[in-house]
């Protein structure tokens, strides 16, 4: 990594605890990523990203500040990136998945909050990462009451404006869903001092649409055999996809697709043929947690996709691109948005659809449904998802983990014996 330490500095970052991790990421992204045999050439780009992760881009997101322009933190799939950026800011993601954070969190948060959110209020609170300290604002949601009590915390740090998600998907709730992008235009138009344009709008909706296709033309290589790219490839370009510049990032999307389409026409893999096809399904993966897809593909398997908001659910369905008035895109944004499935729905029946849709288009020979310890709303629901998937006799498996490495071998233990009950 090029040194940044100026601008780390200036942000008023703790970097001495900050120079650990920046130790701890090449040896653990290295051990992960760069083992692996037979990697498509386009993985380059993203691997530079990861080396650069607290460099480059923030680098480019204080350059649009000091130009005038705001930078929006979000930390959730249902915040309309397309407001954001029509209204001349740029939006990034801010989940934290790292064990690193955590600690930080736990300062302020019960032991039992799920690590996703300590390590998220613990990257402010610690001042080890430059996104949480650049942002502007925070864009926060209601899909758990963790994350509702921690936006009141941040709120203390950043503004944080928090999207209220309805709870059921009838009519009256894509309704009010309508009423809260409508909302969060007003403020995103204040904050930024620029109006929302019919003009912006649909340019910017193009924009996220073309983001969209690149993801989804990478998934669909996955789903030939041999599989021409490995699931913590797959996973990384889709982490990289909530905080890289939207254009450039769907322009290396295609790029790596482009390549991996020749392998899949050449019948080259990164697996064998007969390698057990997995599909992952649960909590949101968080850069840098790759721990279950690690394991899984140095145990014989391959994730061939995912069923989370770092996977399908983040780029399936394109938002309308015909609306001819403001309030006709702002309908075709929450009617798309509202298509996404959340456990904080009742009933999530839609997610359930999803999965069965999704192991036979990936031609799936078992599903790995993972919980985030504490996360009471997919640990829950994975009574159901279990119930629905033992009656289209689908393999399946529950676990739940933490960001840590301390259940790894544990892990591994049960998910080699999942695939010795797959290949029989």
């Amino acid at each position: 990594m090029a040194d940044y330490r100026k601008m780390w500095s200036d942000l008023g970052m703790d970097l001495e605890k900050h120079d650990l991790l920046c130790q701890a990421l090449p040896e653990a992204f290295g051990a992960v990523y760069m083992s692996q045999e037979n990697r498509p050439e386009g993985m380059d780009f993203f691997n530079f990203v990861v080396s650069e992760i607290h460099g480059v881009r923030p680098v480019e997101l204080i350059e649009h500040q000091k130009n005038g322009g705001k930078v929006f933190g979000t930390f959730c799939v249902y915040v309309p990136d397309e407001i954001i950026f029509a209204a001349g800011g740029i939006a990034t993601g801010l989940c934290g998945g790292s064990q690193f954070w955590v600690g930080g969190g736990e300062k302020v948060l019960p032991a039992n909050t799920c690590p996703l959110i300590k390590a998220s209020v613990g990257a402010r609170l610690d001042g080890t990462c430059p996104f949480f300290k650049i942002a502007d604002m925070y864009i926060g949601e209601t899909t758990c009451d963790g994350k509702k009590k921690a936006w009141e915390i941040l709120n203390q740090e950043v503004p944080v404006y928090v999207m209220d998600i309805p709870q059921m998907k009838r009519e009256k709730d894509l309704l009010a869903w309508e009423d809260e992008i409508r909302a969060l235009l007003e403020i995103v138009e204040k904050f930024t001092g620029h109006k929302v344009t019919l003009e912006a709008l649909a340019e910017k909706i193009k924009v996220l649409n073309e983001k969209r296709q690149a993801l989804a033309r990478l998934y669909n290589a996955r789903k030939h055999s041999p599989v021409p790219i490995s699931g913590k490839d797959a996973l990384l370009v889709t982490q990289i996809a909530f905080y890289d510049d939207p254009v450039r990032f769907a322009a290396q999307t295609n790029k790596l697709c482009a390549e991996l389409e020749q392998r899949i026409a050449a019948g080259e893999g990164v697996f064998p043929a007969d390698t057990p096809r997995i599909l992952i399904t649960g909590t949101p993966m968080a850069i840098p947690n790759w721990k279950l897809h690690h394991i899984l593909e140095t145990s014989g398997a391959v994730v061939v996709v995912e069923e989370l908001c770092t996977g399908t659910r983040y780029f399936e369905n394109l938002v309308d691109e015909s609306g001819k008035t403001l309030d006709e895109q702002i309908k075709a944004l929450a009617a798309r948005y509202m298509k996404t499935n959340c456990a904080c729905f009742t009933p999530n029946t839609g997610r359930i659809d999803d999965l069965l849709r999704l192991v036979k288009e990936y031609k799936v020979d078992g599903v790995i449904d993972c919980s985030l310890q504490f996360c009471g709303l997919y640990s829950t629901e994975g009574y159901l998802v279990q119930q629905a998937l033992n009656k289209a006799g689908v393999p399946n498996i529950h676990l739940e983990t933490d960001y840590s490495e301390q259940d790894m071998e544990q892990l591994r233990t049960r998910v080699q014996a999942f695939l010795e009950i797959l290949k029989q």
